[in-house]
């Protein structure tokens, strides 16, 4: 390999040597083979969701190479022509239907599958056969440009209508192109609502308020429009000439301490299984499963066209078949590792997304360092793994990126970019709820919410929790000179506790001990969950999105660990009226003491939206530290060769031999 050579490696999900790896294509062909012989499948049925059943930890644990792997998959079933879903578990080892369960949509809270790819397109053509779209666009004067109308399908949230309760419901606002190749963000019809019920094919209702001008702003942003790049900046190398230092195996990863396994599914996206660190032949458990399950997007706007959005991009729209294929050089740079995800597509057919996943490494600056008193420098250069996929929903993109440090840091970092969604105003006028990014374009206030789930194992699988708090101390007799603070600790023992905030002023933590090992000081090993504190969502409690993301509502929840709790959401919320998920599992109040438990991390920007957002976003970094704190009894990264004495030994430019 040259010093300039990018090289890509690529892990295709394939041969099935461990019961966590991702679903193949084939098992996926074979779990709709079973239930087409069984009966369940027919012209008019479509797989809103493919998922891998995971097997038990108890399985996982007892599993050795060579052994035996039982596979099933739960298909999420609907008939598009009467709105009946269902799911259907196949076990494709035995080429089996194992249960088959049908989802009442129709009875309260309700809840309706994800959406399928091609409802958009459907959702599109409804709206534009609709005469009463027609007659709004003509009314407005637009008659002649409607065919370059963009109908964008949004989830319609829930608002207990009478109209739309138990129905396949979508609603779609309407934009406008100037040619084929337009962005349509730019210009927004505003105040025109169709309400569609997509089972019957028909347009439930058309709202059409107001008679604001369509902005003529340009909303693009390929190079072609922008024009010429800059040519100041000067090129930057990323090479490893002797490769990368991570090793791959199927989808079992080893870089440094660190292990762990790669997943992928159609929901969660990427998923890590089995995250340990090596402390000396000890390879010491961290995280038995770690993932983004879930985000909420609501707007703060109170029009008719935006009062109702709340977006749930993973349990509405699925981040993961909506993930993208990566570009070396654009999406990551230097020597990488690829990952493939396979997925279903609306008919139950198996495809691969090529490079959803990317795996590199990055230099990270310095990782410690010290000048002594004899003027002797020792310094050690930082550097991380990362693993990441970027998904594209709409108008939004966004990037999950875990990062692994040498000191035994994990952070994970959520990227949003895209393209903000406005809507039309009068310019120059005042909007409490949206300002004006444009002349004439205004983006309404809104929130990204993210929420991680941790599937903690400190040093194993019987874990406590508590909340750490530094705190001052008033001057008195335990602080005579007023300069003393301290910290405190309020274990977390069960569920009904568990919803925390938190405090930067206290530099708030929380704590996970392990209840089986100790360190060199005697206390349990341990592991810190360090947060960015943000702001939580912003709805009222008396509002329709709090009871359906009531997850968002405090930055950290815990939970007993229950394999079937996987969507702090629930299952199913779009079009559901709210208290699945986390809150109706905290009631059942399990102790969190001794326990094998799960943190539920809440975190995301708050968007005011601004000019410099417009016509495409620089990315909104948002994200978390789980970090150790006394699970290794030293600093782990002692050794690490020293950068200082390589790049002392020539003086660069194009004599360098050193690699420095």
């Amino acid at each position: 390999m040259s010093g300039h050579d990018h090289t890509t490696r690529t892990t295709t999900p394939e041969a099935v040597v461990h019961p966590l790896d991702s679903l193949t294509a084939s098992e996926i062909a074979v779990g709709r083979r079973v239930l087409e012989e069984s009966g369940l499948v027919t012209v008019s049925t479509r797989f809103p969701n493919v998922l891998p059943v995971e097997p038990s930890k108890t399985a996982v644990a007892a599993f050795r190479p060579g052994d035996a792997i039982e596979r099933r998959i739960l298909f999420v079933i609907l008939d598009t022509t009467t709105g009946m879903a269902g799911e259907a578990i196949v076990s494709v080892t035995t080429r089996e239907l194992v249960a088959y369960t049908e989802l009442g949509t129709a009875e309260a809270p309700y809840g309706q599958p994800q959406y399928l790819f091609e409802e958009y397109e459907r959702a599109e053509e409804i709206a534009k056969a609709s005469p009463a779209w027609q007659a709004a666009m003509t009314r407005r004067g637009l008659a002649d440009r409607m065919e370059l109308a963009f109908c964008a399908p949004l989830a319609p949230g829930f608002f207990n209508r009478s109209d739309e309760v138990g129905r396949r419901v979508i609603r779609s606002l309407t934009f406008l192109r100037s040619t084929p190749e337009d962005s349509p963000w730019s210009h927004p019809v505003e105040g025109l609502i169709v309400h569609i019920d997509l089972t019957r094919g028909e347009v439930i209702r058309v709202e059409d308020e107001g008679d604001v001008p369509v902005p003529a702003l340009d909303g693009n942003y390929d190079a072609a429009t922008v024009g010429p790049a800059r040519t100041s900046l000067k090129p930057i190398e990323i090479t490893q000439p002797e490769g990368p230092s991570f090793h791959v195996d199927g989808q079992a990863v080893e870089w440094e301490n660190w292990s762990f396994r790669v997943g992928f599914n159609a929901r969660e996206g990427l998923v890590l299984h089995d995250v340990g660190f090596c402390d000396g032949d000890d390879v010491r458990p961290v995280l038995a499963r770690a993932s983004v399950p879930e985000m909420v997007v609501p707007y703060g706007d109170t029009t008719p066209t935006r009062f109702w959005i709340s977006y749930f991009d993973a349990g509405e729209y699925l981040l993961g078949k909506n993930a993208n294929s990566l570009t070396l050089g654009c999406d990551c740079l230097g020597v990488i590792h690829y990952f493939d995800g396979v997925v279903a597509d609306d008919h139950g057919n198996p495809v691969t997304i090529p490079q959803v996943v990317c795996m590199h490494e990055e230099d990270y600056g310095v990782l410690w360092k010290h000048t002594d008193l004899l003027g002797k420098s020792e310094v050690r250069r930082s550097r991380r793994l990362v693993v990441s996929y970027f998904s594209t929903i709409g108008n939004y993109d966004y990037g999950f990126f875990w990062y692994f440090y040498l000191d035994g840091t994990i952070q994970v970092e959520a990227k949003a970019t895209g393209i903000v969604f406005a809507g039309a105003g009068v310019p120059g006028v005042s909007d409490p709820h949206a300002p004006e990014i444009a002349p004439g374009l205004f983006a309404p206030v809104h929130q990204h919410l993210f929420c991680a789930r941790l599937d903690v194992a400190v040093d194993g699988e019987r874990n406590s929790l508590a909340e750490l708090d530094v705190v001052g101390i008033p001057t008195g007799a335990d602080n005579p000179h007023g300069n003393a603070f301290t910290w405190t600790t309020t274990p977390i023992t069960r569920e009904s506790e568990s919803g925390r905030l938190a405090n930067a002023p206290t530099a708030r933590v929380w704590e996970v001990t392990s209840s089986t090992r100790t360190n060199a000081v005697g206390k349990p090993t341990a592991f810190h969950l360090i947060p960015q504190p943000s702001a939580t969502l912003m709805a009222q409690p008396d509002s329709s999105v709090y009871a359906r993301a009531t997850f968002a509502t405090k930055h950290l929840w815990a939970t007993q660990y229950d394999a079937a709790e996987r969507f702090p959401a629930g299952d199913y919320p779009n079009a559901h009226a709210g208290g699945a998920g986390i809150p109706a599992w905290i009631a059942a109040d399990r102790s969190l003491e001794d326990e094998d438990i799960v943190l539920w991390h809440v975190f995301g920007p708050t968007h005011v939206p601004r000019p410099e957002d417009w016509p495409i976003m620089p990315v909104d970094y948002s994200g978390f530290l789980f970090k150790p704190y006394g699970f290794l009894d030293r600093n782990p990264a002692l050794d690490l060769p020293d950068g200082a004495a390589a790049s002392s030994c020539c003086g660069g430019g194009d004599g360098c031999t050193c690699r420095h």
